[in-house]
């Protein structure tokens, strides 16, 4: 049984100024020059507490949220709430809504069944994240994830929500609207409490925060503190439903910096691909991916050539195939490339994060960025279905890193969640 409860949200006050001044993309999107214009927006921007640019960074996060809350420029609200939260944005001229509840999600080990991984992730941001709770005792960000709503119960919950004033609107740097509605009513959380106990849950985006998340509540039971209603056993969340139309996933290209297409190379290529010369701009590899979306099709540009690359419908490669992937994940883009195309034909060995390959949102970044000489070729790939990787992780498999992109980000800085040791979260059920 899944335990979702209300909880007393940190939040800025009007004397922080402009929210669009505050709020951020979470820590993980955050890169060095990002970080110098979140700073220079405002004293209190959120950056100043997720990603400090200071050395001690985890102390002078802890000694801002303190600072803040005795001068009013955040406060807390005076009545535990859970929050419906909708992102209005567009993609290629096409305008979308998610739209998903925010409240506090027990924390449940993976092998509980309650909530699953979509994939692997990385001990450095974990080891990061932990420290940063161990500091400050706060969730400063939200966990996002999703859960199967087949009866649109919680689908039209929202909606009659909707309806009603909201508690905070802001239109982030990308031009998607962010707009939260406050929930107090005990009978509409008692209600929403309900429904989602019967739920399971697949994590979206923040695995290292709710894997961070279960370290600090293990540490926190070891000194003693073993009351189930203690905020730390809970870390806010973000939950969508799997049929929500605004649910998206965007592909996450591939940028390799130690890599050069040789003849050998397409050679390899043409032995489980038809290999198709595609114009190098950004429109032609669009289009070779969108006209081959259920083949297991990618391109590859280096900085001067482009090409497509279908997988070949013969039964040595897909013995091949099956061979060197799950029963489960086989059939997924991602593992394909992973597998054969890194590992068994560019022989690739571990891939580490901005060392040795860069992943990438669009693939007009993806051109630039070999064109600058800062990675030597892009394999770009199309993206998997919400349901699809939903229904991966429900039987225990898990995708390869940055397999995903859940558009957009639920923004940072909207409100954070207190769970010091003397912090207790209730259920109203």
């Amino acid at each position: 049984m899944v335990d979702v409860r209300p909880f007393k949200a940190i939040k800025y006050t009007s004397k922080a100024g402009n929210p669009e001044m505050l709020v951020t993309q979470p820590y993980d999107k955050i890169d060095p020059e990002m970080q110098k214009e979140y700073y220079e927006k405002s004293p209190y921007n959120y950056c100043r507490l997720i990603l400090p640019i200071e050395i001690d960074k985890y102390q002078i996060a802890q000694q801002r949220i303190i600072q803040w809350l005795k001068d009013g420029i955040m406060e807390h609200t005076s009545h535990p709430a859970m929050f419906v939260s909708r992102q209005e944005y567009s993609i290629n001229g096409k305008k979308l809504a998610r739209t998903g509840l925010i409240a506090a999600l027990r924390l449940y080990p993976y092998n509980e069944n309650m909530v699953f991984p979509h994939e692997f992730t990385h001990s450095a941001p974990k080891a990061d994240r932990l420290n940063m709770l161990r500091t400050v005792q706060k969730d400063l960000e939200q966990v996002f994830l999703m859960y199967p709503d087949t009866e649109s119960k919680t689908i039209d919950f929202f909606k009659e929500v909707a309806k009603t004033t909201p508690f905070v609107k802001v239109t982030d740097p990308d031009d998607v609207e962010h707009t939260i509605w406050e929930i107090t009513d005990s009978e509409k959380i008692q209600f929403i409490q309900q429904v989602l106990s019967e739920k399971r849950m697949v994590i979206n985006d923040g695995h290292h925060r709710y894997e961070s998340a279960l370290a600090y509540r293990d540490e926190m039971r070891a000194k003693g503190d073993l009351s189930d209603d203690s905020a730390f056993n809970f870390h806010m969340c973000y939950m969508v439903p799997v049929q929500d139309e605004g649910l998206v996933i965007l592909p996450t290209h591939r940028l390799l910096k130690e890599v050069k297409i040789t003849s050998e190379i397409m050679e390899e290529f043409k032995r489980y691909f038809t290999v198709t010369d595609v114009a190098p701009n950004v429109e032609a590899l669009d289009n070779y991916l969108s006209n081959h979306i259920s083949e297991h099709a990618f391109c590859v540009y280096d900085g001067k050539n482009a090409y497509g690359l279908t997988m070949k419908h013969e039964e040595s490669v897909y013995q091949f195939v099956n061979t060197h992937t799950s029963k489960e994940t086989k059939i997924f883009d991602v593992v394909i490339l992973r597998d054969i195309v890194f590992k068994t034909i560019l022989k690739t060995g571990e891939l580490k994060i901005d060392e040795n390959i860069i992943y990438v949102r669009w693939i007009k970044a993806a051109i630039e960025k070999i064109n600058r000489g800062e990675a030597s070729v892009a394999f770009l790939v199309n993206p998997i279905s919400a349901k699809a990787v939903s229904e991966l992780a429900l039987q225990h498999e898990r995708l390869p890193e940055k397999s995903t992109d859940f558009y957009p980000k639920p923004l940072s800085g909207l409100m954070m969640m207190d769970i010091s040791a003397s912090e207790k979260l209730f259920s109203f059920l």
